[in-house]
């Protein structure tokens, strides 16, 4: 998926001048990693993982064209953060909750996702998020300057376009210089401790403690055992 959604914006990028819009389906936006998957795969998935999370969230952040994000349902863990790589976010009213669980599930944030949070999150509110991993409704995320909007499900993706369509009134290259302003400490930060950080991260996640930490979480709360 990763991989996927990494080409996908690169031949946006490529072959057009217009904004994008992206949105999910069903009753999420993204809930975020495949547990099972991080637990059954071994250290050849993570190797993979890893650097394929990376790459595929760097080229959102640089995304040089308005991205909007119509957010129909639950925003959790890595879906939070693709929300909130975006530069414009709207939240459908409804059941759906936003949050960044990493915490709860027993992991440390790789490096681009916690610079993206770190950008997208009010300061005061940063930390606490972070560490009590808080599962917000929608009129809390927007109160917590997560979200831009809330807004009804059927008048979302309307909505969204109409975003969009404003964002690109302004000409395209004022807009990528600018935005490109705008991210330079998120993109910065992350460039400088990526190399590092990143090998951390990846002996932590494919250590076993932190793969029972990871199955323990999916039994409290997909009820599967890996």
């Amino acid at each position: 998926f990763l991989d996927a959604l990494d080409a996908a914006f690169a031949r946006v990028e490529a072959d057009s001048a217009q904004p994008l819009v992206i949105t999910g389906q069903g009753r999420s936006f993204s809930a975020g990693m495949d547990l099972p998957s991080i637990t059954g795969g071994g250290v050849a998935y993570l190797q993979s993982l890893l650097p394929a999370l990376s790459r595929a969230l760097r080229r959102m952040v640089l995304f040089p064209r308005p991205l909007v994000a119509a957010v129909n349902g639950h925003a959790i863990a890595g879906g939070a953060i693709i929300m909130m790589a975006a530069d414009y976010r709207l939240l459908a009213l409804g059941e759906g909750r936003v949050g960044l669980t990493e915490l709860a599930v027993g992991v440390p944030f790789p490096t681009w996702p916690l610079e993206i949070a770190r950008a997208a999150i009010p300061r005061e509110h940063f930390a606490r998020l972070i560490y009590t991993a808080a599962l917000v409704s929608p009129s809390e995320a927007h109160a917590l300057g997560l979200v831009e909007e809330v807004i009804e499900q059927e008048e979302l993706l309307d909505r969204a376009f109409a975003v969009a369509r404003q964002l690109a009134a302004v000409p395209a290259e004022t807009f990528a210089i600018t935005k490109r302003q705008l991210r330079s400490p998120l993109v910065e930060a992350a460039e400088r401790r990526a190399p590092s950080d990143d090998n951390e991260i990846f002996t932590n996640w494919s250590s076993e403690k932190t793969q029972q930490n990871i199955r323990s979480f999916i039994e409290r709360t997909i009820g599967q055992k890996k």
